[in-house]
């Protein structure tokens, strides 16, 4: 299903630009929960080196660069993962599933956590390090806060079916070990029974022939 539509970013900041998520294909049920580009408080960094060296026109195409890669660079959460989009020209998408993720975390420099932005990085199970970057994205605690409950939302009844399994197992376990019990205390009960027995065998007549043969 794809979606051809605009979508404004739920952040808690001032921010309000809108996303344009045409580029975006969704699976049938597959919902948006979170979109963005890249902070616009992240081009400040390049406006302070570019705009005093714009005078001898090397600062131009720094400033350039950086707004480019900030209206080009869209960054998505959906109820199925995870999506990145860059490229100016020629378009890259990456998308991670949720079952896929093993760790997220993010980072925020002086600056960026003085004006609000930050980078996410996830990790993926079998990867050797970060495997997908939502770079200067505003409020990144809130996005790894909504990716984690995401991925704790699914593997919810994974979680309860696992459970399951591991207590029938349980209970499998469990019976063999009482039938295994029973079967030893008949094994002991029938030995103790075929004792007495033997105790009482009928006594000797060898002593009765001796005493015949003494008279």
């Amino acid at each position: 299903m794809s979606l051809d539509q605009s979508l404004t970013p739920p952040n808690s900041d001032s921010e309000s630009t809108a996303v344009d998520l045409s580029w975006l294909t969704l699976d049938d049920g597959e919902e948006v929960l979170w979109a963005s580009t890249p902070h616009k408080s992240s081009l400040v960094p390049a406006l302070v080196v570019g705009v005093p060296l714009s005078f001898v026109l090397i600062g131009i195409p720094i400033v350039v660069s950086a707004y480019l890669t900030y209206t080009n660079t869209n960054y998505v959460v959906t109820t199925r993962g995870l999506y990145r989009k860059r490229g100016i020209v020629s378009r890259d998408v990456k998308q991670i599933g949720f079952d896929k993720v093993q760790n997220i975390s993010y980072t925020q420099t002086a600056v960026g956590s003085y004006l609000g932005y930050g980078t996410c990085e996830i990790s993926t199970a079998g990867s050797s390090g970060v495997e997908l970057q939502f770079r200067n994205i505003p409020n990144p605690a809130d996005i790894q806060e909504l990716i984690s409950r995401e991925i704790e939302r699914r593997e919810g009844p994974r979680r309860d079916d696992d459970e399951q399994d591991v207590d029938a197992v349980l209970s499998e376990i469990l019976a063999e070990l009482r039938g295994i019990r029973q079967a030893l205390d008949e094994s002991a009960d029938a030995a103790s029974s075929e004792a007495p027995a033997a105790e009482t065998a009928p006594p000797s007549t060898d002593g009765a022939a001796d005493s015949t043969v003494d008279q």
